[in-house]
């Protein structure tokens, strides 16, 4: 495993190009659980860029991201909680953390092995290890560091869970980069509206100090990247519709002209139609995604690499972007968190006896229902009952999917060419955490970071159910 050591040239502070027009922005519903939650750090990696010296590097970037700031004021602001107990942003341009260092021992190829779990020095490529989001009453809203490698470069972003989510940490990345490559404007502008569902006067109140972390950190874990092809998916994608079709009510010969379920199975998957008639037509809602076979996949053999009692509850907890499931529809590049969280529940023994599509079926129904109505009553159940985000594993029988596929990571080219890996810090790890990223070929292609205990990690790596669909990652 390579070294870990890296050497720190310099720190500054960045501030926007101009003065914000904005002043505060109130914390949502969304927002304040993730308080208690540690910043998010992404990042992604380079070969060397052709055309440039670090130190012209070094300084272009720092110029790109004090423009991208005037476009995204928020980040260079502080939280500050008011004296009714509301936390708001203040967009008072103090600026955000600028880190150059150097790992000259470290080369790309090298710290991206295909088999092996991810080197611990991914994770000193970023700033705020382990701090929580509530820091930013004190601490920069956003730290980017570039690690300067023997053969290429990491720039590494650690940004605010309470002030934003995937979605707007990826616009602001691929604005950042957008600028960096000669972009005169970026090509969309966040969404800075405060007069949403996730709008509330609801107040939690927070301990002296402010809110810990709702996990150890501290339990011995591996991480590795799983990737999956597209084929290897649709592989998958196709073993749980044949369960969810076959045991769908199946339309009689003589309404629609489909006399078994095999082919309304080849009619579902092709056709975008949504006409229900006679009771007995198909939503085009009814089809498993690609994505929700593959966590289902992940699901069963996670659980079976656990060993736990057959009866006790498992729980499969996936993070959902509500900025198109509320009416009306908010932006979709509305800047903030707008998410909710949706678990999922089944007893470990039928979860391994049943068949893929049993599993699959349950993700994609919750899924599929968690519309207009179960985000506002979320809204309103917390209203009811102010709380924290429980990130963790308490009971050693979760999972919990972050971050998603259909994130623009690779669209981060600072002017030298696409990334060749995205990479994660130590933040918001536990056993049974995991993020899903997209392959970096693109074309339907996944990689799952996943985080588990090193005795599940070995099983979950003998579990050929699970391995048959794993690639090999091409640099």
């Amino acid at each position: 495993m390579p070294s870990s050591s890296i050497i720190l040239v310099s720190k500054c502070v960045v501030v926007p190009e101009q003065n914000s027009m904005i002043e505060t922005l109130k914390l949502s519903v969304s927002d304040i659980p993730m308080l208690s939650c540690q910043y998010i750090q992404k990042g992604v990696l380079f070969f060397n860029s052709p055309t440039q010296s670090i130190n012209d590097l070094i300084n272009s970037l720092k110029q790109s991201l004090s423009v991208a700031l005037l476009h995204f004021p928020a980040l260079a602001g502080r939280l500050i909680t008011d004296d009714d107990g509301h936390v708001h942003i203040h967009c008072n341009d103090a600026g955000v953390d600028f880190i150059h260092a150097k790992a000259k021992h470290l080369a790309v190829r090298g710290i991206l092995p295909l088999d092996r779990d991810v080197p611990d020095c991914f994770k000193e490529f970023f700033a705020f290890d382990r701090t929580v989001s509530y820091s930013g009453h004190f601490k920069s809203l956003l730290a980017v560091q570039v690690t300067e490698l023997s053969d290429g470069v990491f720039i590494g972003c650690t940004v605010n869970h309470a002030v934003t989510d995937g979605t707007s940490f990826w616009h602001f990345f691929n604005s950042f980069a957008e600028i960096c490559k000669g972009a005169k404007k970026i090509t969309i502008s966040p969404d800075f509206s405060r007069d949403t569902v996730f709008n509330s006067s609801a107040v939690l109140r927070f301990p002296e100090g402010g809110p810990k972390a709702t996990f150890s950190g501290e339990e011995p874990l591996r991480e590795r990247i799983f990737h999956f092809s597209r084929e290897a998916i649709q592989k998958l994608k196709l073993r749980a519709n044949n369960y969810s079709v076959l045991t769908t009510k199946t339309t009689p010969s003589n309404c629609n002209g489909f006399s078994d379920s095999s082919e309304i199975l080849g009619k579902q998957l092709n056709d975008s139609w949504k006409t229900v008639n006679n009771g007995y037509g198909f939503n085009r809602t009814a089809e498993i995604s690609s994505f929700q076979s593959l966590c289902a996949q992940l699901w069963r053999s996670v659980t079976r690499a656990r060993k736990i009692e057959e009866s006790k509850t498992t729980t499969f907890r996936m993070a959902v972007n509500c900025r198109h499931r509320v009416e009306p529809k908010m932006d979709s590049h509305y800047f903030g968190n707008a998410i909710q969280s949706i678990p999922t529940y089944a007893p470990a023994g039928e979860l391994i006896s049943r068949d893929l599509g049993w599993c699959a079926d349950l993700l994609h129904k919750n899924v599929v229902a968690h519309d207009n109505d179960k985000v506002r009553f979320g809204v309103e159940d917390w209203e009811r009952e102010p709380r924290l985000f429980p990130l963790g594993n308490p009971d050693g029988a979760s999972i919990t999917m972050g971050s998603s596929p259909r994130f623009p990571m690779y669209n981060n080219d600072f002017g030298w060419g696409r990334p060749v890996a995205v990479r994660s810090g130590k933040a918001n790890k536990f056993d049974g955490k995991i993020s899903a990223f997209p392959g970096r070929e693109g074309n339907g292609t996944v990689d799952l970071e996943v985080v588990l205990a090193p005795e599940t990690m070995a099983g979950l790596e003998k579990d050929s159910e699970f391995m048959e669909y794993v690639s090999e990652i091409v640099v």
